[in-house]
């Protein structure tokens, strides 16, 4: 089977994050970036699949040129082809990028063949819109569903599960289909020695695309109030012992 997955390059989960002084983008001066973290498990996701069913998997991003690095750390893990969308600037809004992928991936589908699935990160670790996935498997005319906590495919079906307030919901999607996946449904594996020396070697391909901008537009970008806390040392040595027991008593721990 044929799968893609997109993934997008991030910030570092729990980096400080700076903005600039526009307030139209994120100072990268000082960051380190990384693979979005439910995109991180839709790889593992796909090379799991793809070792249970064979096939190969290609991951794709829509990005600056640095986004290499996050290609080939997928490919490190199992992914056989990369495919990068350049972008210059400041991140494109949803519709605007949902429909490049789109775009792309007609264009991969007319010269190599139909993906089977296409999978996408429930959301992404910086902007959190979750909407890319969902309006580019509009635009494709396949059927979706998000926040996927479980995969298996059946002949030429998908059965999706998801978490739900009531337990779980079990979806079957006839395949071509797109899926959202949510972070937690695997534990993604660390790329080897091997697999990046090998990713090393792969030839990740560009292709060029051009979409219009979408209704939705960044006005301004906006620190969240830091919140300080205060650390109050209760005693060292033996000492401490008694004054811990009265905050035990007083956090109702004893009682």
């Amino acid at each position: 089977m044929k799968i893609l997955v997109c993934v997008k390059r991030v910030p570092a989960p729990g980096a400080r994050i700076n903005i600039t002084d526009d307030g139209q983008q994120v100072d990268t001066a000082f960051l380190g970036f990384t693979v979005s973290p439910h995109e991180e498990c839709a790889v593992e996701a796909a090379v799991q699949l793809v070792e249970q069913h064979g096939g190969e998997v290609t991951v794709l991003t829509l990005g600056p040129a640095e986004a290499e690095e996050q290609l080939r750390t997928a490919v490190s893990v199992g992914a056989a082809k990369a495919v990068l969308v350049p972008i210059d600037g400041q991140d494109w809004d949803p519709q605007r990028t949902a429909s490049a992928i789109a775009s792309v991936v007609n264009e991969l589908e007319s010269a190599n063949g139909s993906f089977d699935l296409i999978l996408f990160g429930n959301e992404s670790a910086d902007s959190c819109g979750y909407q890319v996935g969902v309006r580019a498997a509009l635009k494709l005319a396949r059927p979706m569903v998000n926040g996927a906590k479980g995969i298996e495919i059946d002949g030429a079906s998908a059965k999706i599960r998801r978490e739900s307030d009531a337990g779980q919901d079990i979806y079957v999607l006839p395949m071509p289909a797109a899926v959202g996946v949510k972070e937690g449904i695997n534990l993604p594996r660390y790329p080897t020695m091997k697999g990046r020396l090998a990713s090393k070697k792969v030839d990740i391909s560009r292709s060029e695309t051009t979409a219009s901008v979408g209704g939705l537009k960044m006005i301004q970008l906006q620190r969240p109030p830091e919140r300080a806390s205060n650390t109050q040392i209760l005693g060292t040595g033996p000492e401490a012992a008694s004054a811990i027991v009265d905050l035990l008593e007083e956090l109702g721990v004893f009682k």
